[in-house]
């Protein structure tokens, strides 16, 4: 039901819910908000909260992860991201993503709701393995997005033993990243053991980060890819 005096599709609402996670369980309040075909978000069944944390010395982040337990769970693997949107940019100004992911053999579809807001970047996030990547390029391009934006990362995995969450270590175009994905709570004490506050969260995408990046410096490419890539 929507609320009182408000018609679809220009309306938003909320709802507080408990999602179990791949790392434990935490309650979010969840807005949803209409994509580019006129209709809400329809589950918000699976909750990504996640931060960013600028590495200034990657030997000496790797030590801290050591230091602290972390182990590589995952080698650094090559990704190349795709990110699709409509031609007035639909998705991005309703700030969420729809993109394809290489990495390793793998091609993972991922749509990104709207972020809560607050000290950590919490979202819906839906995903699946794709066996063909052109067919889902095809699909996208009939229901009418259109790549807008690539880039591309060296990314590895750790774990700690018998803990939740997930730290990945982002070697980027534009810098190294590290990714804390975990409840809030586990996220804050991961960041805080490995050295970080409050004040260092980064909830920003890379796309976002790419383009203030390029203002920055000048830089006339409109993707986000190492010497060498098109």
């Amino acid at each position: 039901m929507r609320p009182e005096g408000l018609e679809p599709p220009a309306y938003w609402f909320e709802a507080s819910r408990s999602i179990r996670l791949s790392y434990g369980r935490f309650t979010a309040t969840i807005p949803h908000r209409c994509y580019a075909n006129g209709f809400p978000m329809s589950n918000p069944g699976n909750l990504e909260s996640e931060i960013k944390l600028v590495v200034a010395s990657v030997p000496d982040i790797l030590a801290r992860l050591a230091a602290n337990g972390f182990a590589v769970s995952r080698p650094e693997v090559f990704e190349e991201n795709d990110v699709f949107d409509t031609s007035d940019l639909s998705l991005r100004n309703a700030r969420c993503l729809l993109r394809i992911r290489h990495t390793g053999s793998e091609c993972i579809i991922t749509l990104k709701g709207p972020p809560v807001e607050g000290p950590h970047k919490v979202r819906e996030e839906l995903e699946f393995l794709a066996s063909d990547a052109e067919q889902v390029r095809l699909m996208f391009a009939r229901l009418g997005y259109q790549q807008t934006f690539r880039y591309e990362k060296y990314r590895t995995e750790f774990r700690t033993p018998n803990s939740p969450g997930l730290v990945t270590l982002d070697r980027t175009p534009i810098g190294n990243f590290l990714e804390i994905e975990a409840e809030p709570g586990v996220i804050d004490r991961f960041a805080a053991a490995l050295g970080f506050s409050k004040s260092d969260y980064i909830t920003k995408s890379y796309g976002t980060l790419y383009r203030e990046y390029r203002e920055l410096n000048d830089i006339s490419s409109a993707n986000m890819l190492f010497a060498g890539g098109n």
